[in-house]
């Protein structure tokens, strides 16, 4: 094995690790603020509010993230021009398939948190005259959002991982950033491998932020003697 190969391209590594942090960080984000509002109609009795929620959440956990990504960047040519477009630019394809896939298993994550919440909360709310919104906002998405995080965390490893079909489509990640230094001293063990270390480091940072956060916001929830 021969790693001096791969000190030379540490350049590279470098902006694809920008690449993956910041095309990551943005589609969780945006996909979290679609999330909480689609878990919300994904609950309501209102069959023409819930039955859009249903309908995009089952198409985009029921289909792999590759397969959105290629119906987003060769597709949407069939539709409308995408010449001098921001549906030209891979990143915004790939910003966009990532934004709905991460946003639709998210909002089945916090749907399933709101259901998961003590009647008591909800009932103590409504004696206290809350209206429904007001009792959404002060009751049970606080309280779901914080019930949601250890399993909000494996979504945010996925996602990052699922990052990786980035490369396909020319973006220039830590995928993309392995197959380049590849392409150039064919050298695919170190080269894959060093894009593997980088992925693993993230994922510890990731594991490691969620664990504070558990420990802060779910500390209400522990036995008194393990505080």
């Amino acid at each position: 094995m021969d790693f001096s190969l791969v000190v030379e391209s540490f350049p590279i590594y470098l902006d694809g690790l920008w690449t993956t942090m910041w095309l990551v960080g943005l589609a969780l984000v945006i996909g979290l603020c679609i999330a909480i509002p689609l878990a919300v109609a994904r609950n309501s009795t209102n069959y023409l509010i819930n039955l859009p929620s249903w309908g995009f959440i089952y198409f985009f956990r029921g289909t792999p993230l590759l397969v959105q990504l290629y119906l987003i960047y060769y597709g949407m040519d069939q539709f409308f021009p995408v010449k001098d477009t921001l549906w030209e630019h891979a990143w915004f394809c790939a910003l966009v398939a990532f934004v709905l896939n991460t946003s639709a298993y998210t909002a089945e994550i916090i749907r399933g948190a709101i259901n998961g919440l003590p009647k008591g909360e909800v009932e103590a709310a409504k004696a206290y005259g809350m209206s429904t919104w007001k009792t959404y906002r002060r009751i049970i998405l606080p309280s779901a959002l914080r019930r949601a995080l250890p399993a909000y965390s494996n979504e945010v490893i996925f996602m990052l991982h699922g990052s990786a079909v980035a490369g396909i489509v020319t973006i220039m990640d830590l995928t993309g950033a392995a197959r380049l230094v590849n392409s150039r001293y064919y050298a695919p063990f170190e080269s894959f491998l060093t894009a593997g270390l980088f992925y693993m480091a993230l994922t510890f940072m990731i594991l490691w932020v969620f664990k504070k956060a558990e420990k802060r916001f779910l500390a209400y929830m522990r036995p008194l003697e393990s505080q």
